[in-house]
């Protein structure tokens, strides 16, 4: 018998093309399997196969677990069973059974996990040599169609596309060749599976891999890419040959590289655009066709104003926000788009803003506040702590004023810090009142306004772990503390 075995898996191994190991796992599964069978409940069964014997044993076993986990007494045992001495949660206790004929097991039942088994083994191979050709590109035919969704034959291995992840309006049917983007793999039930996408902005990309050899040598990178897909789309391009023209590159003779590319996207049209490492050049070249006037950057918020000419207003912007939004998305940056007339309104905003908070916290009259934002200042933090050489220089200002304007400007952001802290600590005292709450993350929560409970039990337990660094269990708590009135 312990022959038969062996023969067994000798054969299913060369005819399926895997590992012998497999063969012995999935038939141990089988054997286990039929024979849980004899026992009434649902009892655990463990086959061992001696790999160069053939011969095999069979064990039922129970699990040990703690005494309120237990679920299934035909498989768990308690940790404070005598059986269970010496032994840890998660060890197993086993007991020698009768192993059953091989000739006599559910034939079928024993077939059937062996395939099964098989066939996984015999896809996570096809799919490691997939992968290991780094293949994201991939070129398949449809097999068929399922709820929307197609089902692709790529080689020996069907990929799923998604209704979602097709070019929209675009009609593919069963026999179609068709191009898309490995997006990602999941392991499932039924196996690994690979995820295809049409519409992600690495597909893009990769097209123009495929077709623009320039890109595969290196002379040329696509920096980053933004998609409305089956509408319009934008790539950024760089050339690391300064003979070569990496926009003319990319378009092709007579466009030909870029229609190639349109034509797979279900008439896409591509923007191709010059990358910068000036930020505020590569949103100028971004914005294209729309001509820009100015922009204004702020740092800070990530954001730029864009200032174009009214005549430029419906270009800038594009149908329903649509070049906007792909210049954002290239670029990384928010923009905002105005008129020349709207960006000057934005500006005597604050202008007045800044020169109202000279006048009040400096205590100067509206000439020296003027001077101050003229010269480029626009916080208490610039005028107190900039190069003195560089406030001197200011004709209409002597040494006298300087100074004293710098000791002002410092006397108001003190008093505001004292102020500021005065409040953190009236709030951090009421969140002390809370159960489970402690100094120092009271503090932490005030500075960053969370001045109440109620605060407190708005947030998500996301939010308070970004906001405090705390584990997610003791920021769960706190929140449910929090809430509690909510449920009194």
């Amino acid at each position: 018998m312990s022959r038969e075995v062996l023969l067994l898996v000798d054969a299913l191994a060369h005819e399926k093309n895997v590992e012998k190991e497999v063969i012995f796992t999935a038939l141990e599964l089988a054997l286990a399997s039929a024979s849980k069978k004899r026992f009434l409940e649902d009892a655990d069964v463990r086959v061992a196969i001696d790999r160069n014997t053939g011969e095999y044993e069979s064990f039922r076993r129970w699990q040990v677990v703690a005494d309120d986990a237990i679920e299934n007494p035909a498989a768990q045992i308690s940790a404070t069973d005598e059986r269970a001495q010496g032994l840890s949660e998660g060890d197993y206790i086993e007991e020698s059974l009768e192993s059953i004929e091989f000739g006599r097991i559910g034939a079928q039942a024993a077939k059937q996990v062996i395939l099964q088994k098989v066939r996984e083994a015999e896809r996570e191979q096809i799919l490691n040599d997939f992968l290991a050709r780094k293949e994201h590109l991939v070129t398949g035919m449809i097999k068929r169609m399922e709820k929307g969704n197609a089902i692709i034959e790529v080689g020996r291995i069907e990929a799923l596309l998604p209704r979602e992840q097709m070019i929209p309006k675009e009609n593919l049917r069963v026999g179609d060749r068709v191009r898309a983007y490995l997006m990602r793999i999941e392991r499932g039930g039924r196996g690994p599976q690979l995820i295809l996408s049409r519409i992600v902005p690495e597909f893009l990309i990769k097209l123009f891999e495929l077709e623009v050899p320039e890109i595969e040598e290196g002379l040329l990178e696509i920096r980053s890419a933004a998609r409305d897909p089956g509408l319009r789309s934008k790539i950024a391009v760089k050339s690391n040959d300064q003979r070569l023209d990496p926009v003319g590159t990319c378009v092709g003779m007579r466009g030909s590289r870029v229609q190639a590319v349109t034509g797979e996207l279900a008439g896409e049209r591509v923007d191709i655009v010059l990358w910068s490492m000036e930020p505020a050049q590569f949103v100028i070249n971004a914005m294209a066709p729309a001509e820009v006037s100015s922009i204004v950057v702020d740092e800070d918020a990530h954001s730029m104003d864009v200032v174009v000419d009214e005549d430029q207003l419906a270009q800038a912007i594009g149908k329903s926000g649509q070049n906007v939004r792909l210049a954002s998305e290239l670029t990384g940056w928010t923009l905002n788009i105005m008129t020349e007339e709207e960006a000057a309104q934005k500006n005597e905003a604050e202008y007045s803003k800044t020169r109202q908070l000279f006048m009040e916290k400096l205590d100067v009259d509206e000439e020296v506040a003027d001077i101050l934002v003229q010269e480029g200042f626009s916080s208490l933090e610039e005028i107190a702590y900039v190069p003195l050489s560089e406030m001197t220089e200011i004709e209409a200002f002597d040494e006298d004023t300087v100074n004293e304007l710098r000791k002002r400007a410092r006397d108001a952001i003190l008093t505001e810090a004292i102020a500021k802290e005065e409040k953190v600590e009236e709030a951090s005292e009421g969140l002390l009142t809370m159960e489970g709450m402690d100094a120092d993350t009271a503090h932490m929560l005030a500075a960053k306004g969370i001045s109440t409970v109620e605060d407190l039990a708005d947030l998500a337990v996301d939010d308070l772990v970004e906001l405090t660094s705390m584990d997610a269990e003791r920021a769960k708590q706190l929140i449910m503390t929090a809430r509690a009135p909510w449920f009194a």
